[in-house]
């Protein structure tokens, strides 16, 4: 469903545009790929000069290799286009320092620690925010079913519609279903 229409008129500023695609490796490993691109729709001076519109303001890569315990084993970060030409683009071997992290335990504080504000580029640090996400859609379907295990499904009560005592939860994880809050 979409938004509704706006109720003003408007002229678009601003594009930024976000994927992930994840791969699976034939050493039994996993690619995760994430690509930011940033455009603005008009001339924009910045200070190295003005970049025309259309061309991107940003377009910046990471690769993340895991595991199939979601343990990062290498990554590779990019700068292709940014404001600051030999600033902006000498901070990727930096994010090596996030190999060992595990994706869905602790990664978002661990990626704040290491490579938040001055240690990193905001972009690239929010892009690899969502990283996790990303992992967890790219093994769905490749794992047997998440109801069918002894343990607790990874993503039961991590959002709201998945809370355990939810009707949801109720209706498809049974088992797993504690009563309404």
């Amino acid at each position: 469903m979409p938004l509704s229409t706006p109720s003003r008129p408007r002229k678009r500023l601003h594009s930024r545009h976000v994927t992930y695609e994840g791969y699976q490796r034939d050493d039994g490993l996993f690619d995760i790929e994430g690509h930011i691109v940033d455009v603005k729709d008009h001339d924009v001076t910045l200070l190295p000069g003005v970049r025309p519109a259309g061309e991107p303001v940003h377009d910046m890569w990471v690769r993340v290799t895991i595991d199939p315990s979601f343990e990062i084993r290498d990554i590779e970060a990019k700068t292709d286009r940014m404001p600051y030409p030999g600033g902006c683009d000498v901070i990727g071997p930096a994010y090596r320092a996030l190999i060992g992290a595990n994706l869905v335990n602790g990664f978002r504080k661990r990626l704040h620690d290491a490579m938040g504000h001055v240690h990193g580029c905001t972009h690239l640090t929010e892009m690899l925010g969502y990283l996790p996400t990303a992992a967890v859609q790219t093994f769905a379907g490749l794992r047997k079913r998440e109801d069918e295990g002894a343990g607790k499904p990874f993503q039961l009560d991590r959002c709201h519609a998945l809370e355990t005592s939810t009707e949801t939860v109720r209706r498809y994880y049974p088992k797993w279903y504690r009563g309404a809050a």
